[in-house]
Formats: C-alpha cells, structure tokens, sequence
C-alpha cells in the first residue's frame, strides 16, 4: 500500500503533514497492511477533484513502475468524487484515513454493542459512497427519460443501507438506556466514576489494569481497548470508586465515528473526574495532548474535572529516583504540561507511583463532595 496526504494552509497547524503521514503508517500497519512508500504534497487547500494537484497525480502513476502498490490510502477523509476520480486516474483501489480507522475498529469490536456502533459508523460511511458502486451498470444501456439498471441497484441498496442505519440506531438506543439506567443505579448508591480518555495507545488499559487488577487487553497497538469496561477500585482513604476505561481518540478522528460511540461516550459524561492519560515519551505528545484536548471540547466535556496524568516515563527516565525528581519539578515537561492543571507522574508498566495518584484521585472526590 501506498500512503499519501497534503499539507494544507487550512488543516490543523499543530499537525505537519510527516508527523500525520507516520500516524497512518502505524494505523494501516494495525490493520496488517505493508506500507511500500509515502508521498506529501503541500497545497493552499487539497484538490476538490482528485485531494492531489495533478502533476503529483502523474508522479504516483508513474511511481508503480518503481514501487508496485496496488492500494492507495490518502491521510484526510475523501469525498465520493474524489475517490472516484483517483481510483479512475491511478487505476487502483483508494480508501481513506476514515475507512482504515473503521477496518481497525471492526477488528477490535469484541462485545455487541461495539459491534453495532462499528457497524452503523461503517453504513453511514458507505451510503454517500454508493454512486460509484453501480457506475458499471450505469453504461448498459437506457435512453433519455428511462432509468438504466445502475440507477436501480443503487435506489435499492439505499433504501437497504437507511433501513440497516435505522434498525442499527434502534438497537443502539435500547443499549443506551440501559447504560442510563445502570448509571442511575450507580447513583443511588453514591459511587463515583472515574474515566480514562486519552490518546489512543497512551497506556490507558495497561494502567487500567494496575489500578483494578482486571486484566484487559492492553496490547502496543493502536485501539486495543474498543469497548468501555467499568471496574470497582478502593482508594487509599477506603472509599470506593468505579474506574472506566474507554476507546482512544486519533489525530483527525472521523465525526461520524465520534457520532456512533455516542452511546459509549455517554459513559464520560456521567464521570464525577476524567483521567487524561498522556504517553509523554512520545515525539508528538504535546499535539496528542492538544487534539485530546479538542475532542472533550466537541463532546463537551472540556468543563468536567480532570486530572492528567503523564504515563510511560520508564521508558524516558533511568529509573524511579529519577522519575520522583522529574515529578517534583514538573516544568521540565512544560512544552506539553497546560498551565495549571492538575498533574500525576507514573509508569502504569512498573507501577511507579501509581498510590500517588490512587491519593490524588481520592483528593479529587472529595474536594468535590464539599463543593456546595
């Protein structure tokens, strides 16, 4: 496969088209796919008909002779045009950064309810895209006010695909009230919630896991962890709490995924502290930070209470005496730390202060509860 993008004066800013580039060649590596090559073009705005100019056009065609790839996948969410007319110009199959996502997020689907939402997502992807479908068809035949076959198949599918959407939107509003009755439960008995979001792969299910001992998949990949899982965790003040991990948010994170996981999303909504897991070893992690950052705001949530927590640094540090003199001087990591908030320095893999932040987040809760 062969990766492509555009650098734009209109995209995000705090996201160069490399740095992009690198993120969808872990993403289509995810999906099992060999990467052979990756080409950038820097654009005012990514071309309305073909998303590249079309001297670059020219040069991929030309680049199969060098390195054969038999599938393009270009970094930004095409429209059906633009598909279409590449596909026609490159003479191979085109996807885009949405439709990769939505294959990884098929993969990882373990229970029903992620099953579904991956499934709606995944329909209401497909349903703009159908015209190219049937274009085939659309040739064989039928004159002027008459409708060929092509036309046909494709008002029958779409009527299948809204019906599919509709029964899928049912199924997924049945689970969501049962989660709201679950969370009404929950608040009878005066149990707080706590949630971790983050950047997909910032070691949210591996400290998941130490602070519940629950043994979830928290394999280095990208969305490992697809479905919410709620656990009871004791804080060292003998409170308790329940601690929910939930899916990892993406740099250009598709709306109508954000749209699906709505149901599960609905989780973070409800939390009385959100824990934003930051993998600090990272080369982009102050951009991670930032799009995390964007996402809460679209869910609205950039309000709720929040603790960050800066994770893996047993990777950056030569060991825990060094990582409790890197905690106690926090401006060392002020490229990335947001003026004043509230932080917590771990390694959820070694367990490295890990009842520091049991201690922070039961300061947290009870701050809270005195609130008037």
């Amino acid at each position: 496969m062969l990766l492509v993008g555009v650098g734009s004066k209109g995209g995000d800013r705090n996201w160069s088209v490399d740095d992009s580039l690198r993120e969808l060649s872990y993403l289509a590596r995810t999906a099992g796919a060999k990467v052979v090559g990756t080409v950038s073009q820097k654009l005012v705005a990514p071309s309305s008909t073909y998303y590249m100019g079309k001297g670059k056009i020219e040069e991929l065609i030309g680049l199969r002779e060098q390195t054969p790839y038999d599938t393009v996948i270009c970094d930004d969410e095409l429209a059906p045009r633009q598909q279409r007319n590449l596909e026609e110009a490159l003479g191979v199959r085109v996807i885009d950064r949405s439709a990769l996502i939505l294959h990884i997020f098929a993969q990882r689907a373990r229970t029903s309810e992620g099953k579904l939402q991956v499934e709606l997502a995944q329909h209401q992807y497909l349903l703009p895209r159908l015209v190219g479908q049937w274009r085939h068809l659309e040739r064989l035949g039928g004159g002027i006010g008459t409708r060929g076959p092509g036309e046909a198949q494709l008002e029958t599918d779409r009527r299948l695909i809204y019906k599919r959407i509709n029964l899928l939107k049912h199924k997924i509003e049945s689970v969501s009230k049962q989660r709201s009755l679950y969370r009404k439960r929950r608040k009878e008995h005066n149990v707080p919630v706590v949630a971790l979001v983050g950047y997909t792969n910032a070691g949210k299910s591996t400290l998941f896991n130490s602070l519940s001992k629950a043994g979830v998949d928290a394999q280095d990949k990208l969305f490992s962890t697809l479905d919410p899982v709620t656990r009871r965790v004791t804080l060292p003040d003998g409170r308790q709490c329940l601690i929910t991990d939930t899916v990892g948010f993406i740099h250009k994170l598709p709306p109508s995924i954000i749209a699906a996981f709505r149901a599960t999303l609905e989780e973070l909504e409800e939390a009385d502290l959100l824990l934003h897991i930051v993998d600090i070893t990272h080369p982009n992690a102050s951009n991670q930070c930032l799009t995390v950052e964007k996402i809460l705001k679209e869910l609205n949530l950039d309000e709720k209470p929040r603790l960050t927590v800066y994770n893996k640094l047993d990777l950056s540090v030569a060991g825990e005496a060094e990582l409790q003199r890197l905690a106690d001087a926090p401006h060392l990591y002020e490229e990335i730390l947001l003026s004043g908030e509230a932080a917590a320095f771990i390694s959820a893999a070694k367990g490295w202060r890990v009842d520091d932040l049991l201690n922070k987040i039961a300061a947290h809760l009870m701050a809270a509860e005195q609130l008037p």
